[in-house]
């Protein structure tokens, strides 16, 4: 029976060091500021922003929020990003995606300020994410690294398995863990045998989006699994993107869905802000 990677209890110890380290900034005069801008009025999107908002006031982040109408046009949104990006008592800018279809995603990202980039999107921290140099990592991914490490789970050497392509986890996290000296090897939609590369892993990494799509007994016995996917079946119930009562009995160590990965995400948000904001008292 696997270990429960519990991304609450990891996520409450480092909040937890946030908000003393907030503390400590505060008293040197610098507040960490944040600012969250939503455009439209997309459901889950309302959610997670005043999740992001309750997070930074429980830690002590001012959080400056933007809530737009759907029908904003993107040359407002650049200027209204052109401006944060002026603003000293901001130390990171976040834009809730999706946006409206009428609005350039690529080009409201690559307005953002590198140096307040906290969502690690803009091409430049990409590109230092890639070459082992990071600014700013992505949260998700940065998020799992975290909870690999606090587990005691060591990436060296190992054969990690990620499946998903995406911007957001599957391309960062992949070069997470090559920085970690694992072998990784990197799966999608096209990938042929796919069980038989799962059956490889050490350590899978699972960010598909797909309820369950993942048997468990594709798992080698001992591997370490991290189901990034959260899907809402028919009935209500939440379930990643891995059989997880198969795998539970096959793995050393699991996320489970909810409360693993999740979690996590704006914790590194919250880090990220504060890494910013303590860059300020070095560049001043």
């Amino acid at each position: 029976m696997a270990i429960l990677i519990d991304g609450k209890s990891i996520s409450g110890k480092i909040r937890g060091e946030i908000a003393v380290e907030v503390k400590n900034l505060e008293s040197q005069g610098i507040k960490p500021g944040l600012a969250v801008i939503l455009v439209g009025d997309d459901p889950a999107s309302k959610v997670y922003v005043s999740m992001k908002e309750k997070a930074c006031h429980d830690v002590g982040i001012f959080s400056d929020e933007y809530k737009l109408p759907a029908d904003t046009d993107e040359k407002q949104l650049l200027e209204l990003i052109h401006r944060l990006n002026g603003k000293r008592e901001i130390h990171g800018i976040l834009v809730q995606l999706p946006l409206p279809k009428h609005i350039n995603e690529a080009k409201i990202v690559e307005a953002i300020s590198p140096e307040k980039d906290v969502d690690g999107f803009h091409p430049y921290n990409v590109g230092r994410l890639i070459s082992g140099k990071p600014l700013f990592q992505p949260c998700t991914p940065y998020g799992i690294m975290v909870m690999l490490k606090e587990s005691g789970i060591d990436l060296s050497g190992k054969e990690v398995v990620v499946v998903g392509r995406s911007n957001i986890v599957g391309k960062p996290v992949a070069f997470m863990c090559l920085k970690q000296n694992a072998t990784v090897t990197l799966c999608h939609t096209k990938t042929r045998n796919l069980p038989e590369k799962i059956g490889m892993a050490d350590i899978l990494i699972a960010a598909v989006g797909k309820p369950e799509v993942i048997k468990g007994d594709w798992i080698k016995e001992g591997a370490v699994v991290i189901d990034v996917g959260v899907n809402r079946l028919d009935g209500g119930k939440l379930v990643g993107d891995v059989e997880f009562s198969v795998a539970q009995q096959r793995a050393s160590y699991i996320t489970p869905v909810p409360g693993g990965v999740g979690p996590m995400t704006i914790t590194m948000l919250l880090h990220n802000t504060l890494q910013s904001a303590k860059r300020l008292i070095h560049r001043s």
